[in-house]
């Protein structure tokens, strides 16, 4: 117990002073950050621990995402094709029609059912396509909607966390919550509304030719720059947003536009188009609205042009964003919000210090009262637990909550309570007349497996927290499962290592604990 290898003391006092460097950022001010961040080398610590949302204040949202729209358009889209494809393969139909979950057309000829179900698979081969007596129907069964939906769900994450990283939150949670919601938290967040603007736009861009002539293949939409206008567009796109590759603010005689830029196949179709439709109007539509119809002067084939309009400095940079980020594949609900205010927030730090700290030193008054000079080698090594478990969250750039401080403040009394079982034992050993290093060397080694399955019962409750829970609850466990792998550390390695360089010097013949 008493010798230490060398490399176990060098390990034992390169975690420790790591954890002191890493922890000390979020116990300086501002400026000292910024002076250390500027001065020191890059590789010096200089992160502190985010602070979560109820912690710094900010938003809550909760999401959901209209994922029946997407099936809808699916459906339709899937049964456009195939009446497309039927008549290519000359294969009349009488009767047709959409379904909730699919669609049906009924053959002029029995005969040529086979040849329809083997088109129709060839289509889309999630459908489950059946026929009978010249009823064909193609319908998406619940295992092929379950698809639908989540993808459609884990495309809408991937869109809402682009669009809110492009407005320079930092550190927010974005979680997917039940079949078809989505749970958007933004620590520190100034401008909500903003946000909630952005997220409530699909961000649809198409490109339509103008038709001013009319007729079956010709839609109204509404225009943007006239109130209660409408533009008669050609129902058939001919560019879609997906094919956009960058889109920035700009300016074009001193007003506001959008500059961007098509990847290989749009700027190649986008040539043709203006080209044979040199001098005729087209129109951008955004979301069902045209936001511009200009006149095509003359062939664009550079795959860059600009979308005009009446629009302010921040329509641009917003729309700019939308179309970088790319569109919803469905239409986003806000069904919660909730906000918490920064004076709130800070109110909820301070109370956690406050209990942090109590907890600390009514332990720490407590274990030297109790154990004497053994309780304050204790103390130290808790105090730099306390540090270990700031450093590993600093470097680990989590989010700390208020759960999470509670799972701290836990982790304060677990901490000490390994030392508690080695003294105890230690007391045990000089009572029935052990010599003292004898004492303590079994005091550790008896203590040292209560102290591990304490510890594996606590660690597999706080990875089943996590693993089956959610926001605060993660945040516990997280903290939690910290503290706890550090208090092994200091336990098991830490104390023991100061109590055998005691020893080693001071060489007691007896000891009173």
């Amino acid at each position: 117990m008493i010798h230490f290898s060398r490399w176990k003391i060098f390990l034992i006092v390169a975690v420790s002073v790591w954890g002191v460097l890493f922890a000390a950022p979020n116990f300086v001010s501002e400026q000292t950050r910024h002076s250390i961040e500027k001065n020191m080398p890059s590789w010096f610590p200089h992160e502190t621990i985010n602070l979560g949302l109820d912690l710094q204040g900010g938003s809550h949202l909760l999401l959901e995402v209209d994922v029946d729209v997407v099936i809808k358009e699916q459906i339709e889209s899937f049964f456009e094709e195939a009446k497309k494809d039927l008549r290519k393969a000359r294969i009349r139909v009488k009767r047709k029609g959409v379904k909730e979950t699919g669609f049906f057309v009924e053959l002029q000829d029995e005969s040529k059912e086979a040849e329809a179900r083997k088109l129709l698979r060839k289509i889309d081969d999630r459908a489950v396509v059946s026929s009978k007596d010249g009823l064909v129907e193609a319908i998406f069964e619940e295992a092929a909607l379950k698809k639908i939906r989540d993808q459609t769900v884990e495309q809408s994450i991937e869109i809402v966390r682009r669009r809110v990283d492009e407005t320079g939150t930092s550190e927010p949670v974005i979680q997917r919550q039940g079949d078809q919601r989505i749970v958007l938290q933004l620590p520190g967040l100034d401008d909500p509304e903003r946000v909630k603007s952005l997220l409530g736009k699909t961000a649809k861009l198409s490109f339509h030719l103008v038709d001013f002539n009319g007729g079956l293949d010709t839609i109204n939409l509404p225009n943007k720059e006239s109130d209660g206008g409408t533009i008669p567009v050609k129902r058939r796109n001919i560019l879609t947003g997906d094919m956009l590759t960058n889109a920035q603010p700009s300016f074009q005689d001193g007003a506001p536009v959008v500059s961007f830029r098509l990847n290989g196949i749009g700027a190649k179709k986008f040539c043709e188009v203006t080209r044979k439709n040199s001098g005729n109007p087209f129109a951008i539509v955004l979301d069902g609205e045209v936001v511009s119809a200009p006149r095509i002067n003359g062939p664009i084939c550079g795959g860059a042009a600009i979308i005009t309009g009446s629009f302010t400095v921040q329509e641009t940079a917003d729309m700019s964003l939308l179309l970088r980020a790319g569109a919803l594949p469905a239409p986003l609900t806000i069904m919660e919000e909730r906000t918490v205010g920064p004076s709130l927030g800070s109110d909820s730090v301070r109370a956690g210090a406050i209990a942090g700290s109590l907890a600390l030193g009514f332990i720490l008054i407590y274990m030297i009262a109790s154990y004497g000079l053994f309780g304050v080698f204790a103390a130290f090594a808790l105090t730099l637990n306390m540090a270990l478990i700031f450093a590993v969250l600093s470097w680990l750039q989590a989010t700390l909550t208020l759960p999470g401080i509670g799972g701290i403040i836990l982790t304060i009394g677990m901490a000490v309570d390994a030392n508690v079982l080695v003294f105890e034992r230690i007391r045990e050993e000089i009572r029935s007349g052990r010599p003292l290093v004898s004492a303590i060397d079994s005091g550790y080694k008896q203590a040292m497996s209560t102290i591990v399955d304490a510890n594996m019962t606590t660690l597999i409750a706080a990875l089943f927290l996590y693993s089956f829970g959610s926001g605060p609850v993660r945040g516990f466990a997280v903290t939690l499962t910290i503290g706890i792998l550090t208090s092994l550390f200091s336990a098991i390695m830490l104390t023991r290592l100061i109590v055998a360089t005691w020893l080693k010097r001071s060489k007691p013949k007896t000891l009173t604990i």
